[in-house]
């Protein structure tokens, strides 16, 4: 039993434990997936649309090396694809291929499931009220839209 059953924390330890209990969620459900937890964001953030990769770098936090690496990586397993700017014949947009739509559908609809699964013991109003407060930190920190609502995706 933790040693912390009852007891209150703060904001700042409620946040940065809830990083930690969402990101090992989500670095197992990769993992089972065959994925890295950055290939499973990578598809996660391409399911609503392709992007050019300095969008990709924004989104994902990653510099551009390591952007290009991720990529090439997902390209190599059929996964994503490279298909040029229409906007700019210098730029690339990066996209799912059909097998890429297919996994990233997979491991979102786990990956949710299992997220879900961490709020299952507060009341509906309960889950609401989390939402919308944890809503108003990320637009007003303005987070990108690196992973939709489950009813936003399709």
């Amino acid at each position: 039993m933790s040693k912390d059953v009852g007891v209150q924390i703060g904001t700042v330890a409620a946040l940065v434990r809830s990083t930690f209990l969402v990101n090992a969620v989500y670095a197992n459900s990769a993992r089972e997936y065959g994925l890295t937890q950055q290939q499973g964001q990578l598809l996660c953030v391409l399911m609503a649309q392709p992007y050019g990769m300095s969008e990709l770098g924004a989104m994902l936090g990653l510099a551009k090396s390591s952007l290009t690496g991720l990529v090439d990586r997902s390209e190599r397993n059929g996964l994503v694809q490279r298909t040029p700017d229409p906007q700019d014949s210098r730029a690339v947009r990066v996209s799912l291929t059909g097998e890429g739509a297919e996994l990233a559908d997979e491991f979102y609809t786990e990956t949710c499931r299992r997220v879900e699964e961490l709020v299952s013991g507060l009341a509906p109003a309960e889950r609401d009220a989390l939402a919308a407060l944890l809503g108003r930190v990320v637009t007003d920190n303005k987070v990108p839209s690196v992973f939709m609502e489950p009813d936003s995706t399709h």
